[in-house]
This record gives structure tokens, C-alpha cells and sequence, in this order.
């Protein structure tokens, strides 16, 4: 299958002519994801996508997921992971976008909104695109859109945009962080899931700072979950070791 979808990528584009498909597996991997980066949000072949959804199922199939109820309670609704966000079993996973909604172009980059588009597929970029042609402006700071989650375990992706911080962090930055968080459990109640998991949004390549971004993640979360009509379970899921420490001890003086 990997072969298969190289060469159509390859073919595709008169550019990638010159490009030699690697014999190692690993390298073919690599390659196939860089030009899945790449690619733009162009129409494909109804081919391409059964042959690569097979290929990502498969893919899918050796990771460990996890499901929500595998995960013990930090306090009532909110649940603290770690790990790869793509192989949770939740209703929603929460994508930190760029404003062009489009993903991440640079090839096979270390970034959530990279891991997402590459094991959901092409066809979430082409549907992103749809919406931002349709919407006719880049995505607000603290605004969402959500999508279907395709090739990943999780139902839906809620995409929002983070504020990007240049130098000292504003009141303003605060408040549009606090939105994202507030907007992705809105849209969430009003698509009726029962669960959603929140990746760490404008921290990294945004530079919010860690320890000041997850408090707020923390206080808007626990002040909608007050609402005792509302039935959600949220998972704040991190990646980083540090991360990890920095929502523990938060979650634990509630």
C-alpha cells in the first residue's frame, strides 16, 4: 500500500519527479508523510483515499489506544493523559491550528496539528479547506470549527487557533486563550458529545507559557463543568514529561 500511494504522490507532481522511493520501511514512512505535508488541498483520486484509509487503519491497529474509561479522574469530569492525542478513543480531540485552518505544510514537523492532518489523511486538509473557502477570511484567534476525526480513533477534531505570543503575555492574549477552551466545550455541548480531549493550545511553537496557559486551561474548563447539567468527561492530554507534572499539581489543589 505505502508504495502504492507514493508513487501517486509522486507522479502527481511534476516536481517529485527525481524523488527515488526508499527500500527501508521506516524511510518510506517518512517520505510518504513528508508529501502528505505538502500536498495541497487539491481533489485526488477516490483510489487514493480508500488505499490510504486502508493503509491508515492499519497503521492505527499497531498503537496502543486509549479509551477514557482506562484513565482515572483527577476530580469530577476532568481526566489527565499523556501521550500521542491521535490514539485516543474520545468523541472529540482538540487540534491546535494555524489561522489558515490548513494544517502543518513543513514535512514530517514535530507539531499536534502534523501528527493530526498526517493520521487523519488528505481529505481532512481538503475539507478545511472547504470550510475556510466558504468562510472567505483566516480563522479568528479563539474561534473553532470541527471536522470529522476520518482515520482516527476519535469521532470529531475541534480545530481552534491559539494566540501567538511575541513578547509579554497580554490580558487580551488571556482572554482568547481562555475562549479557545470555552468555544471548543460550546461547540462540543452543542453537538451533544460526552467527551473531548484538549491538547496543550498556544504553548510550544505559539510560546504562550506552559505553567500560565494550563492554569487557564483548568479554571474555564472547571468553571463550565459547574453547570452540573452539563454532562462532559475532558481529558487535558500532554505530551511532555514537564507538562504532565505542570496539570497534576494544578488538578490537585481544586
Amino acid at each position: 500500500m505505502k508504495e502504492w500511494l507514493l508513487k501517486y504522490l509522486i507522479n502527481e507532481n511534476k516536481e517529485y519527479q527525481n524523488i527515488s522511493i526508499p527500500i527501508l520501511e521506516t524511510e518510506q514512512k517518512k517520505l510518504l508523510r513528508a508529501l502528505m505535508n505538502v500536498r495541497a488541498p487539491n481533489a485526488i483520486s477516490k483510489q487514493f483515499i480508500e488505499i490510504q484509509n486502508d493503509y491508515l487503519i492499519a497503521e492505527l491497529k499497531n498503537k496502543k489506544l486509549t479509551n477514557i474509561k482506562e484513565l482515572v479522574p483527577m476530580e469530577k469530569g476532568i481526566y489527565l493523559g499523556q501521550g500521542d492525542i491521535t490514539t485516543l478513543q474520545v468523541d472529540a480531540i482538540v487540534n491546535a491550528a494555524n489561522s489558515a485552518m490548513l494544517g502543518c505544510f513543513i514535512p514530517n514537523h514535530g507539531c499536534i496539528d502534523n501528527a493530526i492532518h498526517s493520521n487523519a489523511g488528505v481529505q481532512l486538509r481538503i475539507t478545511c479547506n472547504e470550510i475556510m473557502d466558504g468562510q472567505g477570511c483566516i480563522e479568528p484567534t479563539g474561534k473553532v470549527k470541527i471536522t470529522s476525526a476520518y482515520n482516527l480513533p476519535s469521532s470529531f477534531i475541534i480545530h481552534t487557533v491559539g494566540p501567538i505570543i511575541h513578547n509579554q503575555v497580554t490580558k487580551k492574549d488571556c482572554q482568547l486563550l481562555a475562549s479557545c477552551y470555552s468555544s471548543c466545550m460550546e461547540l462540543a455541548m452543542e453537538y451533544q458529545l460526552k467527551s473531548i480531549a484538549f491538547c496543550c493550545i498556544s504553548t510550544g511553537e505559539f510560546h504562550f507559557p506552559n505553567d500560565m496557559a494550563s492554569t487557564i486551561a483548568i479554571d474555564t474548563v472547571r468553571d463550565i463543568l459547574e453547570d452540573k447539567s452539563i454532562e462532559m468527561e475532558v481529558i487535558f492530554n500532554v505530551y511532555k514529561e514537564s507538562d504532565y507534572k505542570i496539570y497534576k499539581k494544578l488538578l490537585g489543589t481544586n
